[in-house]
């Protein structure tokens, strides 16, 4: 086979397999369109006859939609800026100080990110509950994030401290700069674009973070939009338009961040790749 057909062969199962990936996607749009009649049409219809806007408004007014989506910002946020502050530096000294307890805890990390969330709820909770966090369920959750998704933090921003070389902090403290010094005037700087990609990565989690929030957050005013979508659901549910109309206001924001940023987070994911 030429080189040409293999890369339309690989073009073309590419392309297949973008189709099957999005087709969930543009059926939560089409049905979030779609009367009730219609949603139930057999044969289905991939286009609705008249796209019915309504829905959108009337689900942001009766589910209170604006307070569900502020305590998720509010939620992404926060778990952002606790893992920022605390796993730069961890990165940082795991990236810059190489040993055999450095190594161990790196596998500890890792092995950490491996625990699934349904697992770590009920000690976090028990222990949360003990401590009176749960008085504040909105911080509770905010740190039970930072718990689970520090790991993959660290991981992606210390590859991309070990991008930087370790001869431009040694010239700045030749120059006079110290430790700390050096750290925030010139890795710090260098390591930007990593950073900046690996929050966006754990804000997109925090923000559609359900289990969590499901177990710590009673008070229906500080649930986030996990749970607010969460609240549809019964054994007689039937108002599936409702439900992707909901669901498509909850997505679009994260997808239309990730379309704006996708050239900055491919390059920030691969910055460590190579030194």
């Amino acid at each position: 086979m030429s080189e040409t057909a293999r890369n339309r062969l690989m073009l073309a199962i590419a392309l297949i397999m973008a189709a099957i990936y999005l087709f969930p996607l543009y059926w939560m749009y089409v049905t979030s369109l779609k009367s009730g009649s219609e949603m139930f049409a057999n044969p289905p219809s991939f286009w609705p006859s008249s796209a019915q806007w309504q829905t959108f408004a009337f689900v942001w007014e009766s589910r209170n939609m604006s307070r569900y989506l502020w305590n998720s910002t509010v939620i992404a946020f926060g778990s952002v800026a606790l893992i920022a502050v605390l796993g730069t530096g961890c990165a940082y000294v795991l990236a810059r100080y190489r040993n055999v307890w450095v190594d161990v805890g790196l596998f500890l990390i890792l092995m950490l990110q491996v625990l699934p969330a349904s697992l770590m709820v009920t000690p976090i909770f028990v222990g949360f509950t003990q401590v009176g966090l749960l008085d504040y369920p909105r911080l509770a959750v905010i740190l039970a994030i930072a718990a689970k998704s520090m790991p993959f933090f660290m991981v992606l921003v210390r590859a991309t401290f070990m991008a930087v070389p370790m001869e431009l902090e040694e010239a700045a403290l030749v120059d006079g700069n110290s430790r700390v010094g050096a750290f925030f005037n010139i890795v710090l700087p260098l390591a930007r674009n990593g950073i900046l990609v690996s929050a966006i990565l754990i804000f997109m989690q925090a923000f559609g973070e359900f289990v969590y929030s499901k177990s710590m957050i009673q008070d229906v005013s500080l649930q986030p939009a996990s749970v607010g979508l969460n609240s549809f659901m019964g054994p007689n549910t039937s108002e599936w338009n409702n439900i992707m109309a909901y669901a498509t206001m909850y997505v679009t924001p994260i997808l239309a961040i990730f379309v704006l940023l996708q050239r900055r987070i491919v390059s920030g994911l691969t910055s460590g790749a190579l030194k």
